[in-house]
């Protein structure tokens, strides 16, 4: 009896430490547990689609009137900086060190420009996100100082026989223009600091790193660093080090912290030291503000204008449709696995 009894216990026990087949745990696993299939009617279709248009319409707009609170100036230079005389050769401009690289440019400021005011430069046609751009680079010599020599910074590891701090081609090719600005006789101050992420200066960029014979090559690529400052407090070239994914890009020069009024003619004192001319670049100055949504870019307004006008015409040709030829409303005992468990 007791032999039966243990036997039988035995059998109903799991196999393997594994749960019963009927147990909860197994209908779950195995998708087994009740579970609501919503049937789309032409009604839930056509309310669906009509419900996100008159969602999304209003969101485009509001994003796009929050676009066109933004005031942007957009000043190209690279062609107006170039003497008369250089202009059929820029590239012998540009590498000749005797020629003054100062320019001035005067702007109009057509709208109001609350502070805070974004100095941006901007480049376009520069890949940086060549493949073998954005690979030569030590994260680990940013980090930890001349420890490190990696050979991924190839081909500016090392000059003159020793290594560069900081090594790689996207360090040598800092960008190195200038800006300052005045209005009227005033000059503008233009705050530098704090231009870079924080998680970058804490912990990407060692604060006992400091730059070594770096740019003391034969051959130039872009700004020098201060050699007495560690690299954590470079900001120009942390920012410059945060590659760009797209060919056009800008990179936060600075911040203004006074109001300029509208009809104000600001005027821009600019050294172009940067050379643009020898890949077809173009180098812009540009003074913007922001709002809730950023800075100027009317792209999120302008698809989800087209996403919602786009769901509130498929509502309504979907709705004439509806009406002028009604479907019948499917019956449930003929979905295909109602008809398998009939079956079954």
């Amino acid at each position: 009896m007791d032999e039966a009894g243990t036997s039988a216990s035995a059998g109903s026990a799991p196999r393997g430490g594994r749960p019963a087949r009927s147990g909860v745990f197994y209908k779950f696993t195995q998708q087994d547990l009740p579970a609501w299939k919503p049937t789309m009617t032409p009604g839930y279709v056509i309310a669906i689609f009509l419900i996100i248009g008159i969602i999304f319409v209003p969101v485009g707009l509001i994003c796009l009137q929050a676009s066109n609170r933004v005031a942007e100036i957009v000043h190209r230079y690279d062609i107006d900086c170039v003497p008369n005389a250089y202009r059929s050769n820029k590239q012998a401009y540009i590498k000749d060190s005797s020629i003054s690289k100062k320019c001035i440019q005067k702007v109009k400021v057509q709208y109001h420009m609350k502070a805070p005011i974004f100095v941006y430069y901007e480049l376009d046609n520069f890949y940086q996100n060549h493949r073998r751009y954005i690979k030569s680079r030590s994260d680990k010599q940013l980090r930890h100082g001349l420890q490190y020599t990696d050979s991924s910074c190839s081909p500016m590891e090392r000059s003159n026989g020793l290594p560069v701090v900081p090594c790689g081609l996207i360090a040598w090719s800092l960008f190195n223009d200038t800006y300052d600005f005045t209005r009227g006789s005033m000059g503008l101050m233009v705050d530098r600091k704090n231009i870079s992420w924080r998680s970058d200066r804490e912990h990407k960029y060692g604060q006992d790193v400091y730059p070594f014979n770096f740019q003391n090559g034969s051959l130039i690529g872009g700004g020098k660093l201060d050699p007495d400052i560690p690299l954590s407090n470079q900001e120009d070239l942390i920012v410059w080090m945060r590659a760009a994914a797209l060919p056009q890009f800008r990179k936060l020069y600075g911040v203004i912290e006074e109001d300029i009024q509208a009809d104000e003619t600001i005027t821009m004192h600019i050294t172009n030291n940067y050379n643009t001319y020898s890949f077809g670049g173009k180098k812009s100055l540009v003074l913007t503000t922001s709002t809730w949504l950023g800075g100027k870019n009317d792209f999120l307004g302008y698809a989800y204008l087209i996403t919602g006008s786009s769901s509130i015409f498929l509502s309504i040709l979907f709705a004439l449709i509806h009406v002028k030829i009604p479907r019948p409303h499917g019956d449930a005992a003929y979905l295909s696995w109602s008809r398998k468990n009939g079956n079954n």
